[in-house]
Order: structure tokens, then sequence, then C-alpha cells
């Protein structure tokens, strides 16, 4: 026989089913015996999600660990293919790492990353007023430097280290800082 139809069954509060709200067959949890079991599946999701950020963490560590320090230099472009106030798009020191050449006077150089160190958005040069804009929340880097500006970025954007030689422009390293 099924339980829900038999009327000797005991609902929470105790009376009989014809008197139950029509809802309490979908429901048929005491209050207190519900706030109990929602501690109970709050306290599971909170040690389970607690476990999932140190399994990250411990990731992230292990990743920065085994991480070559050391980046092959690489050749980016010439000398003459850049003039002064223009910026190029190339990748260092791998293949999914956007960083942005700007020539910035006649003999000077600068490469930074090419994600805003607040959300990675990509940034992009404004060299008539010195500094790298990024659209997602209107942060502003100077694009000598690479220091924020203005808006939510805090970092500076991580510098390329550049070496010229032989009128090619070659990034050497990437100096990650944190003011």
């Amino acid at each position: 026989m099924n339980p829900d139809r038999n009327p000797q069954h005991n609902f929470p509060d105790g009376k009989p089913e014809v008197e139950q709200p029509k809802w309490r067959k979908d429901f048929p949890i005491e209050v207190g015996a519900d706030e109990y079991g929602a501690r109970r599946d709050f306290t599971k999701f909170m040690v389970l999600t607690s476990l999932a950020f140190v399994c990250g963490q411990v990731w992230i560590g292990f990743q920065s660990l085994f991480r070559r320090r050391e980046q092959e230099p690489r050749k980016i472009a010439d000398v003459a293919d850049l003039a002064v106030g223009e910026s190029l798009l190339f990748h260092y020191p791998s293949e999914r790492d956007p960083c942005l050449l700007m020539r910035t006077a006649p003999e000077t150089f600068v490469a930074f990353s090419n994600q805003c160190t607040h959300l990675m958005c990509p940034v992009s040069p404004d060299l008539a007023q010195d500094r790298l804009h990024c659209p997602c929340h209107e942060g502003y880097f100077q694009a000598s430097t690479g220091k924020p500006l203005a808006g939510p970025p805090r970092r500076p954007l991580p510098r390329i280290v550049l070496r010229i030689e032989n009128g090619e422009i070659i990034a050497t390293d990437v100096q990650r800082r944190n003011s």
C-alpha cells in the first residue's frame, strides 16, 4: 500500500492526510529537520569547496616550480619594421603569451605583456599620451614603464627584456614585478 495514500500515515504536524495542505506531499519534512539537513549539506559543500581550492593552489605551486625560469632569446622584428609611435603584437615566451612591442623614440623600444593585470583583457597602445588602455574596466598603464595609472589594475604589466643586435629586436626574458 502506498504510504502517501494511507490515512494512518504520520505527517510532521501530526494531522491526518485530508487536513494537510496540498504542498505537504512534495515537502514532507519538518522545518527543524530541514534546517539540520541544510546545515549538514552546507558543511559538506564548504569542505568540498575548500578542498578544491587547496588542490588548485597546490597545482599552481607545482606549475611555478617546474616552469622554465630562463626564456630562450627570440627575434621579434627588425628595427626598420617599426616607426616611432608604432607598436607590434608578438608572442613571448610561448605562443600563449601575447606581448606588445612599442617604439617610443628613435632609439627606444619597450615591450610588455599585452594582458591587463586585472582580468587579462588585451591592452591597446595610446603612445601619443604615453599610456596603454584596457577597455574592459577603463584601466590605464604608463606605456614607458608599464605601471598602472588608473582603473582597477594595481600591478604593473610584466616587462619583456629586449636586446638590439645587428638591427634585430630580440626578446630575452620576462620581468614580473609586484609594484
